[in-house]
């Protein structure tokens, strides 16, 4: 155990191999009761030691696949606003801070899973992961219902805010530098961190940003109000006292039928499409690295193997993927250069829907910023016989470098025994470190990497054979286009 003075109180962590772990953190009050649905609230100091030493509950959710690994369906609660930090040391240092938002569609995760003592000892900075409320706890439209619940659909990201403004305001005491901070996430996570370039009220708590296969901020959240009330069989006026009374399992039922208003633009926390604010912020924009996997979409026809589904499902995301324009074009591009099998068109939307925005906030980031960096992950997973390829979540044990120990918690896709896979996983993590001190990538291990720029195009492709190749895109800007134009 190791019991340390901060400006918020005594806190007692685990200090195990040389890195303190400070778990289960509490960074917001409960947003519990009458504060269902509410902008989150600053935890007031304590007195008393504070005990750091088990993750606290992550939020109301339903159980995962089981490719993902075992599905946890224990400690879930309203009260979720909790951080885990592993630091290696609580001194003056003062190192570079990777702020890591968990993925999971916005319903699912949390950070409990991440482990990020590997990264803390091998760069020598602190890690910090978050839970944050999900599903309709966390993203629930209910602004038609009063002023009060204005950006009620942003509440999940108001969470990550606070935990950042946490960080800002206490991570010295646990060896960290609040003025050198980077946001990294996966899949919702890396959506969290595009959407948090469009909220101002983020602004100057973060310095550098990754996006792990992320989607942009660009469409309105929907308004799913009339359809819960109907499910619930009440008047609207009376919906909000209804809800804030449903446990979690009558919460997931709501869920699981429809009442989703989903991510997006709400207004007052996200206030910007996200590639307006990079335009917006010009050369005050951070450092941003971005890019998806060789495969993203495998793993969702894995998960949900039937195919009757494929196409209306495809058609939402191909929506999403195209910013909320008619995609019947592009649709019609992907059955041309694919052919009609539903599970391959599927699966190429999933692609894009995470390929498009990071190329063009990569794009963006080096036209009006310092530079923006692209990657496509290639190194095929190992499960399922290597069907899945390089698939969605596949490059986190990577980034974590988890792989250097395979008794580390983890998602396992890749052999942790295969030298390749070790290399990369080394010079992967060294490269998201070095971009942490100084927000360049380069220096670390993988080939020079220059930003992407619409005249170049370069992309570093993470492979056995790691490279820069110009306009992997090609096939697929061709198909944008339809909807877009050149």
């Amino acid at each position: 155990m190791a019991t340390i003075d901060t400006r918020m109180g005594p806190v007692e962590g685990i200090k195990r191999n040389d890195i303190h772990e400070f778990l289960g953190i509490r960074y917001g009050k409960p947003p519990a009761g009458a504060k269902r649905f509410t902008a989150p609230e600053p935890v007031d100091p304590w007195t008393e030691t504070y005990q750091a030493t088990a993750f606290g509950k992550r939020s109301i959710q339903g159980p995962s696949s089981p490719i993902l690994g075992p599905s946890r369906t224990d400690d879930l609660d309203d009260d979720c606003l909790f951080l885990n930090i592993y630091t290696p040391g609580c001194d003056d240092k003062q190192r570079p801070v990777l702020f890591w938002i968990h993925g999971g569609a916005f319903t699912q995760g949390s950070g409990n899973e991440y482990y990020g003592g590997v990264l803390a000892r091998q760069g020598d900075v602190v890690v910090v992961t978050i839970n944050y409320r999900l599903g309709l706890l966390g993203f629930l439209n209910l602004e038609a219902l009063g002023d009060e619940f204005k950006g009620s659909a942003s509440n999940g990201f108001r969470d990550q805010i606070l935990a950042l403004q946490w960080v800002h305001d206490n991570i010295a005491d646990y060896g960290g530098d609040a003025g050198s901070v980077t946001i990294f996430g996966e899949s919702a996570g890396a959506g969290s961190v595009n959407s948090l370039l469009a909220a101002p009220s983020a602004d100057g708590l973060y310095h550098k940003a990754i996006s792990h296969s992320g989607s942009s901020a660009s469409m309105p959240p929907r308004d799913t109000t009339n359809l819960a009330a109907e499910l619930l069989g009440v008047e609207k006026t009376n919906l909000v006292a209804t809800l804030r009374g449903l446990d979690g399992e009558a919460l997931l039922d709501l869920q699981n039928k429809g009442v989703m208003s989903g991510t997006g633009v709400d207004g007052t926390v996200v206030t910007r499409p996200t590639y307006d604010a990079i335009r917006s912020r010009g050369k005050d924009f951070i450092p941003y690295i971005a890019g998806s996997n060789l495969n993203e979409g495998t793993l969702f026809t894995a998960i949900m193997p039937d195919a009757s589904t494929y196409a209306a499902v495809g058609s939402g995301l191909a929506i999403s993927a195209m910013d909320g324009k008619d995609p019947a074009p592009y649709i019609e591009g992907l059955k041309e250069t694919y052919g009609d099998d539903p599970k391959e068109v599927y699966e190429q939307i999933w692609n894009d829907l995470f390929r498009r925005p990071s190329t063009n906030m990569c794009d963006l980031a080096s036209r009006e910023g310092v530079g923006g960096w692209l990657y496509r992950f290639d190194l095929p997973s190992t499960i399922m016989n290597g069907a899945l390829g390089a698939t969605h979540a596949c490059e986190i044990p990577f980034t974590f470098n988890t792989l250097s120990d395979p008794s580390l918690p983890g998602l396992g896709f890749h052999d942790a025994n295969d030298p390749v896979v070790r290399q990369l996983a080394e010079n992967w993590s060294n490269t998201v470190l070095a971009f942490a001190r100084t927000g360049d990538p380069n220096g670390a291990g993988l080939p020079e990497w220059p930003p992407y720029t619409t005249d170049r195009k370069d992309c570093l492709i993470m492979d056995a054979q790691c490279r820069i190749e110009q306009d992997v895109d090609a096939v697929h800007e061709a198909l944008w286009a339809r909807v877009h134009g050149a």
